[in-house]
């Protein structure tokens, strides 16, 4: 690999397009991730690789006049001291703040890029179009600023926040809801029935931790394995199955723990209580998100986990 001080004019310059047209791509990327679910945004990205482009052209048309048609191939990783960029642009869905800080990264070490480049020429074209470059790269974040007020208009935004919102709900908020309800209400029943037959606090705690890892398991893989997300919009199966998974396994565990109490009637009581806040906080989320209004979300709620207890008890009591 060569330093960036040993570089000759004619390679600064064949870097400095390479450059360009790598950070051109790189925005048309990102205008291609944020097609679907973020339009309007997609289209500052689009003008952001217009730009990086124009400067290409610039600076091909400089390399062509000094030294000759053929342009080297000289790239970012064959100079030392480069730091790998993450491939941002390669995630799927895409998140606008996300995409516009990696963005602001790049124009800033475009910007720095030329001004030591700057240092390293002593023709006055080619000092002239670099020192003019770092200007305008050091300028896009107000450019982007401009354009996202221009394009990003106040229905466009609220639009893209709805869609933003919608699909949290569907990726997150869905598989987790439908954990926690799994884990918080199916192992009720096993928890209980062991604690009524035993009277025994460490045994009650065993049939609940290995419910809520079991269930954990099963409802982490059925949803994960239910669709590919394609179709249905819900995002990745890997993500919705570990959401659901975990909700799964942490609802079991909330009224599994206060059975480390040794004393049976207190952990009973513990219990109890706990049980109510989770189905609390079960009615809250399908309020909060899921538009249900809180009298029925609760009732539901508290009826299911109250019948589903309630076999528990009389199993265990038999």
């Amino acid at each position: 690999m060569r330093k960036f001080d040993d570089l000759s004019e004619r390679e600064i310059l064949a870097l400095a397009i390479s450059n360009e047209e790598e950070d051109a791509r790189i925005f048309a990327d990102f205008a291609d991730g944020l097609h679907d679910d973020y339009p309007a945004s997609a289209k500052v990205f689009d003008e952001m690789a217009a730009e990086e482009n124009g400067h290409r052209r610039r600076l091909i048309d400089l390399f062509v006049s000094k030294f000759g048609d053929h342009i080297p191939l000289v790239r970012r990783d064959h100079i030392r001291g480069y730091i790998p960029q993450k491939p941002v642009w390669h995630q799927r869905p895409l998140g606008f703040d996300l995409v516009r800080t990696h963005a602001r990264a790049m124009e800033r070490a475009a910007a720095r890029f030329y001004r030591q480049a700057l240092t390293r020429t002593t023709d006055a074209s080619t000092r002239k179009l670099l020192g003019d470059l770092a200007e305008e790269e050091e300028k896009h974040d107000q450019i982007a600023a401009g354009l996202e007020e221009e394009i990003l208009t106040p229905a466009a935004k609220r639009n893209e926040d709805e869609n933003e919102r919608r699909r949290f709900i569907l990726q997150v908020i869905q598989p987790g809801l439908v954990g926690l309800m799994d884990g918080s209400v199916s192992t009720l029943a096993p928890v209980f029935a062991a604690a009524f037959a035993t009277h025994n606090s460490w045994n009650a705690f065993v049939v609940g931790l290995a419910a809520s890892i079991g269930a954990g398991i099963s409802m982490g893989f059925a949803e994960a394995l239910a669709d590919d997300g394609k179709l249905s919009g819900r995002g990745a199966p890997l993500l919705r199955g570990l959401v659901c998974g975990l909700m799964t396994t942490a609802g079991g565990i909330g009224h599994t723990l206060p059975f480390l109490i040794p004393e049976f009637y207190t952990a009973m009581a513990v219990a109890f209580v706990v049980v109510v806040f989770e189905l609390l906080a079960i009615s809250y989320v399908q309020w909060r998100y899921m538009d249900t209004p809180p009298v029925a979300a609760a009732a539901k709620v508290m009826i299911g986990g109250a019948l589903v207890l309630a076999a528990g008890i009389l199993i265990g009591s038999s």
